[in-house]
């Protein structure tokens, strides 16, 4: 029996979310679980139902987005969730509070149908999800910020030299199914060291972990040039 994706709305608009139920109601591996009309509610469910996939609006009355993003994507929040958050706005602000928050994706409301059920594969699968326009301003914005207190030489002394080969190519953008071919290795393999690469890094996804590789100069925006501060 096909394994439903397990997916809960929050939006504080009826017609957004009766527009994403629509959308999603004819897909035949998504199951819709709940709706929210704002952050709490959100959270609330979120805990009760535990979701695969939450669709998450970033401004709704009593709670936002973000802060409903970081409050389950944290400690005590819910393990395994992925969130994808939905705006109107292209900012670079929601942009970079969603990624930090633990979102693993960013999609426009305005977005096609079509974007918004390949999105909802995409987190659910375990991918990270950033259009193209998102990530050229990820890129630009972390090139004019100052780089974080290289401290990072303990945490990356711990990866063995097969995980920083992963590290490299996964900040470059590379699937699990590429990273395979590249290092002939079985794409099992690769998936647990990409999970050995989160845990030992303290990050959730791939977006994280890019995230992480430029706040600490690992990554040189504009080069594509990986440096691992001399451990490989």
């Amino acid at each position: 029996m096909l394994k439903k994706i397990r997916v809960l709305l929050a939006d504080d608009q009826p017609l957004v979310r009766d527009g994403l139920r629509a959308t999603l109601a004819g897909v035949g591996d998504v199951e819709i679980v709940g709706e929210a009309p704002d952050g709490v509610e959100a959270v609330r469910l979120a805990r009760r139902l535990r979701p695969d996939v939450l669709l998450m609006d970033v401004t709704m009355p009593r709670m936002d987005g973000l802060e409903a993003t970081a409050e389950l994507c944290g400690p005590h929040g819910v393990p395994g969730i992925k969130i994808i958050i939905l705006t109107m706005y292209d900012q670079d602000e929601h942009v970079f509070g969603a990624l930090r928050a633990g979102a693993s994706g960013f999609v426009l409301k305005d977005a096609p149908t079509s974007q918004v059920v390949e999105a909802v594969h995409t987190v659910a699968a375990g991918e990270a999800l950033l259009s193209p326009a998102v990530t050229s301003r990820l890129i630009a914005e972390f090139a004019r910020r100052p780089l974080l207190s290289p401290s990072t030489s303990a945490a990356m002394a711990r990866l063995t030299s097969r995980e920083l080969d992963v590290f490299k190519l996964l900040v470059r953008g590379h699937s699990n199914e590429e990273m395979a071919g590249l290092l002939s290795l079985g794409e099992s393999t690769v998936k647990s060291h990409v999970q050995h690469l989160y845990q030992k890094l303290g990050v959730r996804d791939r977006v994280q972990l890019v995230i992480y590789a430029y706040e600490y100069g690992l990554l040189r925006p504009g080069t594509g040039t990986v440096s691992t501060g001399g451990t490989g």
